[in-house]
């Protein structure tokens, strides 16, 4: 079995993300590119990310889901809900502020049917870039606590895109 995999079910506007494994910034791409599509999605209500199996997540992966939870308040009365039974991750997701557009739900989720896997889409190092630098101003949206912690790293990216 590969280190991450992501899977995903939607009904009625309704989506259902699963990430298993490592999801770090190789999956950023796959991640934008599904996050556009579940907010062009005329139907989108809510999501739900099942964390229950993550063993590794980053901040580029934490922007492009806090993406999802905002478009996700904009469209509707339905805030999104975030499953982690890991401690560890449960400590990261709250420190990012999650709590504050997340339910977070600190038990497994009964029952998810019919997931499919999302395939990853290969991304250029720019493209990369381009990605890590939007989701991080995202988290750094969310607080002040974010808006210290990727400021340098936001403005390094910046620098080496003008450069």
């Amino acid at each position: 079995m590969a280190g991450y995999k992501i899977l995903q079910a939607d009904q009625q506007g309704i989506y259902v993300l699963k990430f298993i494994g490592e999801i770090r910034l190789n999956l950023c791409s796959t991640l934008d590119n599904l996050a556009e599509s579940i907010t062009r999605d005329p139907e989108f209500k809510t999501v739900v990310v099942d964390l229950t199996e993550t063993d590794i997540i980053d901040s580029t992966t934490l922007g492009l889901l806090a993406k999802i939870a905002l478009a996700a308040q904009k469209q509707s009365q339905f805030l999104p809900t975030l499953i982690s039974t890991n401690p560890d991750i449960t400590r990261i997701v709250t420190s990012m502020g999650f709590d504050k557009i997340f339910i977070i739900v600190r038990e497994p989720a009964s029952r998810i049917e019919e997931l499919e896997e999302i395939p990853v889409l290969k991304a250029s190092e720019q493209q990369v870039r381009d990605k890590v630098l939007d989701a991080h101003k995202i988290l750094m949206g969310m607080n002040s606590k974010n808006r210290e912690e990727f400021k340098s790293l936001v403005r390094a990216l910046e620098c080496e895109e003008a450069g």
